[in-house]
């Protein structure tokens, strides 16, 4: 068995069984434990999405919002989900909405408690996440150090690689013999300079760029997906039936459980929408906000646009179009690229180019302001950081320049390690979020903008709550 074999079996273990079921656990525990929150404040959520700041502090709810967007949003929701329509068939598309209802109010739980728990660093900008919460509010310096440590692992090695691979890949359908080409090196270079200048121009630049690009790239994606719904709007009800039929044959869930609709969906909503990961509230605690709770209200809307807007958008362009039907060769990327080139012509081929390289980089950078954060956790020595800077950076041309399948199961297997800690940690400290909700909805009910301080829910342990 090779080095590349025990990495796929090790993750194969970490994420069939066991990740699904504390993830989807937590997700059914906090929607009870919240009044289904994702639901029934979804107006708030919309609302403290566009909440401006009020001083020169951090960043807006929306840069935030963008920047956990930015890396939610990646190839995954489109190579991803190609492949769990693939091989686990239309029914995982219904797992997969109904495990971003479910994840929406970890979302809000752990954005809500890194909001709580955030520090405040020299030049006014916050920090803030699961390792912050982990030492603060349990006490646990070591366990928020292996946290850091093993997201600093997935999202600067591992995946900032990956997706710089994914670029590169986006050149096959134009460039004959691409691995053998110059071409990977010069995307790499390119991709090295950028990586550069917005790790070192600091969270405002990286906010401002995720803020712009991120909706940009979204809607021109999910418009694709409209038209080709438009254009085939007949078959709408065939495909739902197909989906759902799919997904409630039982016999056929159990009888292979770990190939099946139920578990590629499964995974599929919660690795690409990344809620309860511990992840994205890296993102949430940088924002300047009144309310913590606000933030935790607006991160639900990120999981509702990767899931059920980038990730759908996917499903029907596979479905209504039933190229993975008639050609079983194609998967990931190349099967959207023939997907849409079947609807409109292979001009479309380039629409799909140009999404997947700016889906890519806006996750090169968010997941770059992931790893920050951390590592300034685990040591404030500007030094370290440049070095980090200057690492993090050549780590996305080596990405460029080889195959990163053994990267890509390293990250999966810390990813795991990363998610394990957090479920844990948002678990024990719930109680304080949703302590932090009540506190929001009481303030509401008299007609005041919420405003938060750490007494208002009895505890005081925060560092910007006082």
């Amino acid at each position: 068995m090779t080095f590349a074999d025990i990495l796929t079996k090790i993750d194969d273990i970490l994420y069939t069984w066991c990740l699904i079921y504390m993830l989807a656990g937590a997700g059914i525990f906090f929607t009870i434990r919240t009044g289904f929150v994702q639901i029934r404040l979804l107006g708030d959520c919309f609302k403290c999405m566009f909440e401006k700041k009020t001083s020169d502090s951090g960043i807006s709810s929306f840069q935030a919002l963008m920047i956990a967007t930015a890396s939610r949003v990646g190839t995954g929701n489109m190579a991803g989900v190609a492949t769990a329509i693939v091989m686990g068939g239309p029914g995982a598309a219904f797992w997969m909405w109904l495990m971003a209802l479910l994840g929406a109010s970890s979302a809000f739980v752990e954005s809500t408690l890194a909001q709580i728990y955030k520090t405040r660093e020299a030049d006014g900008t916050f920090k803030g996440g699961p390792a912050y919460y982990i030492e603060r509010a349990l006490g646990a310096r070591w366990l928020g150090i292996v946290f850091a440590i093993s997201l600093i692992a997935t999202f600067a090695f591992g995946f900032n690689g990956l997706q710089a691979y994914n670029i590169v890949s986006t050149m096959e359908y134009y460039v004959p013999n691409l691995s053998s080409s110059p071409v990977p090196l010069v995307i790499g270079v390119i991709l090295l300079m950028a990586s550069l200048y917005l790790f070192f121009a600091g969270s405002e630049k990286i906010g401002w760029l995720s803020s712009v690009l991120v909706p940009i790239m979204s809607a021109m994606y999910i418009v694709m997906g409209l038209l080709i719904i438009i254009l085939n709007i007949t078959e709408i009800p065939a495909v739902l039936a197909a989906i759902f039929r799919s997904a409630f044959d039982f016999k056929a869930i159990f009888g292979g459980f770990t190939g099946s609709c139920m578990v590629y969906g499964i995974k599929r909503g919660l690795f690409s929408n990344e809620a309860g990961m511990g992840s994205a509230p890296n993102a949430s605690a940088s924002a300047e906000v009144s309310h913590p709770a606000k933030q935790g209200l607006a991160q639900i809307i990120s999981v509702y646009i990767d899931t059920l807007l980038i990730c759908s958008a996917t499903v029907f362009i596979l479905l209504l179009t039933g190229v993975y039907k008639t050609d079983s060769t194609l998967n990931g990327i190349p099967l959207l690229q023939q997907s849409v080139a079947a609807q409109f012509g292979p001009w479309a081929i380039h629409v799909i180019t140009v999404a997947v390289c700016m889906f890519a980089f806006t996750s090169i950078v968010g997941n770059y302001f992931y790893a920050e954060a951390n590592i300034l956790f685990i040591s404030r020595n500007k030094t370290f950081l440049a070095v980090f800077r200057v690492a993090a950076a050549f780590m996305v041309l080596l990405g460029a320049m080889n195959s990163m399948d053994v990267a890509w199961s390293l990250a999966d297997i810390t990813m795991g390690l990363e998610a394990v800690v957090n479920i844990i940690a948002i678990v024990l400290l719930s109680r304080v979020a949703f302590d932090a909700l009540k506190d929001y909805e009481a303030q509401k009910a008299k007609g005041l903008d919420p405003v938060f301080h750490e007494k208002n829910i009895g505890i005081d342990n925060t560092d910007v709550w006082k």
